[in-house]
């Protein structure tokens, strides 16, 4: 493990926040009962897991977040961010005060941000301000203009029923475009880097991608990194927007006017190559090192504050090791809070990436909590062979190995579940942290309760509530807090405690049993780790 030490001191915290830093005092959590005794059985520690501790921890990360805004003046936990290192110097002092052995992981990546909202407008002949993320979405670019819209070659209108243009794909595609002009150019076949370098090579001063128009290809899309032929990330200094096929192709018949469309694009962002991101480990003192339990959650946040993804789940288990750090658990507990997990699931993968196949074979088991708070919640568990959240279909299937020996942490999750006359629902663990460690062949479980849109009528059935957004503006369609930007809407008030605890308290049921588990943590080492045959993208942009 590629483990850089310890934070040299907490990162200095303004008197908004501060006040609530300090108020850490382990002795004040879970009553003078909990504070004292070993909660070493699910009978002892369930009730030591309570609303007013756990919203503490959430009010202190709302805190942080409040006094360390991000480029864009709005408050921030995003990796990369003051924020981000304000979250994880807490999370470190109280698993220190509690009594782990706390480390602390470095690791690099791309950090790209607006400084401020990205602006498209047409100026004539047909004036008209686009939306961001509604009408449109800015690709990671810098850059402004305003000049004449020029359409690239090999645009296909009317779309054909399967996927088939090469807009822009070939420089030949900008034969006698006139530099200083906007490039128009439909989705399709390559890149949208490689789309973009070739209109940068023509003069282009902007560039509008328009989608397809394919079934499935329609609407607003993009707006994440580009990528060149190569499939390297390239940031154009000219700004990139992308917009539905609607809107594409009537740029396109106002292109063959006399008249032609005027835009104005504009996008100002901070780039970092080489940014820092932590991972924060804490370790047992006691427990078989050989025989370790990872309890994980992702302390970063996507878009602002993240409280509900996920300083619901960072809480859920930070306050289950305090109220654990006097049981001696048979196997290690290793609880750790990843970064970078919005982007890519950058932190556990650089965990899991970073371990010898003997670290990893010592690694028997992994619980993931990934939102648990949702205001219009359903309660989910994890299962390798359950379905996507999102797509509500299986996109990914792990061998026995993994399958089978998962089915003994999941099994006590909805165990609890049950006890509590709570349905629930198996996802599989594509999109969480959980996924890098089944891709590396450890079993894996955790929980879930739902994100942006859309709930639907059979969990609704299941768990009451109402159709569409699981959070934000409920009941509504518009896609919630969480995974929409520019809306900044993911903050306390995002967050119910009622589920936040009922959640953490099953959680908490689950981390307790496989601390003491012999049937997948048995007596004897297991072979070393090894990644399992599997692809599928993670919470990844469309590349063209």
């Amino acid at each position: 493990m590629a483990v850089v030490g310890l934070f040299a001191g907490v990162t200095a915290v303004p008197a908004s926040a501060q006040s609530a830093v300090d108020d850490v005092s382990v002795d004040g959590f879970g009553g003078a009962e909990c504070a004292h005794r070993v909660n070493d059985t699910a009978r002892k520690l369930l009730p030591c897991i309570r609303t007013e501790d756990l919203w503490h921890h959430m009010k202190v990360l709302q805190a942080i977040a409040d006094a360390h805004p991000g480029p864009d003046g709005h408050p921030s936990r995003n990796s990369g961010e003051p924020g981000y290192k304000a979250s994880a110097d807490y999370v470190a002092k109280v698993m220190r005060q509690s009594g782990y052995d706390v480390t602390i992981q470095t690791y690099h990546f791309f950090y790209f941000a607006f400084t401020a909202v990205p602006t498209l407008r047409e100026v004539s002949p047909t004036p008209h301000d686009f939306t961001v993320a509604t009408d449109w979405n800015p690709g990671q670019s810098t850059g402004s203009t305003t000049a004449a819209l020029q359409p690239a070659g090999g645009i296909v209108i009317p779309p054909t029923p399967t996927p088939s243009s090469s807009s822009g794909c070939a420089a030949t595609d900008f034969t006698g475009f006139v530099p200083g002009r906007v490039a128009l150019i439909q989705r399709g076949t390559c890149n949208f880097g490689v789309k973009v370098q070739n209109a940068q090579a023509a003069g282009a001063s902007g560039v509008v991608i328009f989608n397809e128009g394919n079934p499935g290809r329609t609407g607003v899309f993009g707006g994440g990194g580009l990528q060149d032929a190569a499939g390297n990330r390239v940031v154009p200094n000219i700004p990139v927007a992308f917009v539905p096929f609607a809107t594409g192709s009537d740029l396109v018949t106002q292109s063959s006017q006399a008249v032609k469309p005027v835009m104005t694009i504009g996008i100002k962002a901070v780039v970092n190559p080489n940014a820092e991101d932590f991972n924060v480990i804490a370790d047992s003192r006691g427990g078989d090192p050989n025989h370790t339990v990872v309890v994980d959650a992702h302390l970063d946040a996507i878009y602002g504050a993240g409280m509900l993804d996920n300083a619901s789940g960072s809480v859920t288990i930070l306050d289950i090791a305090q109220m654990m750090r006097k049981v001696k658990p048979r196997n290690k507990l290793r609880f750790i809070w990843f970064g970078g997990e919005e982007l890519g699931l950058l932190g556990s993968n650089f965990y899991v990436d970073n371990l010898s196949p003997t670290e990893l074979a010592k690694i028997g088991y992994d619980l993931d909590a990934d939102v648990t708070a949702t205001p219009n919640y359903m309660v989910g568990v994890l299962d390798p062979a359950g379905v996507d959240l999102f797509s509500r279909t299986v996109s990914t299937t792990f061998p026995p190995q993994v399958y089978e020996p998962s089915k003994v942490g999941r099994d006590h999750g909805i165990h609890y579940f049950d006890s509590i006359g709570l349905k629930n629902e198996l996802f599989s663990p594509v999109g969480t942290d959980a996924f890098a460690f089944n891709m590396a062949g450890v079993p894996a479980s955790g929980v879930l309760t739902g994100q942006d849109c859309c709930k639907n009528e059979q969990d609704v059935a299941l768990f009451g509530g109402s159709l569409g957004n699981f959070e934000g503006n409920v009941p509504s369609f518009d896609g919630g807090c969480v995974d929409n930007p520019f809306r900044w809407c993911d903050n306390l008030s995002n967050n119910d405690p009622k589920v936040l605890t009922f959640m953490s308290k099953g959680f908490a049921n689950m981390v307790v049993k496989m601390a003491f588990d012999r049937t997948v943590l048995g007596s004897g080492h297991k072979p070393p780790g090894h990644k399992v045959a599997a692809a599928t993208q993670v919470r990844g942009q469309s590349t063209s």
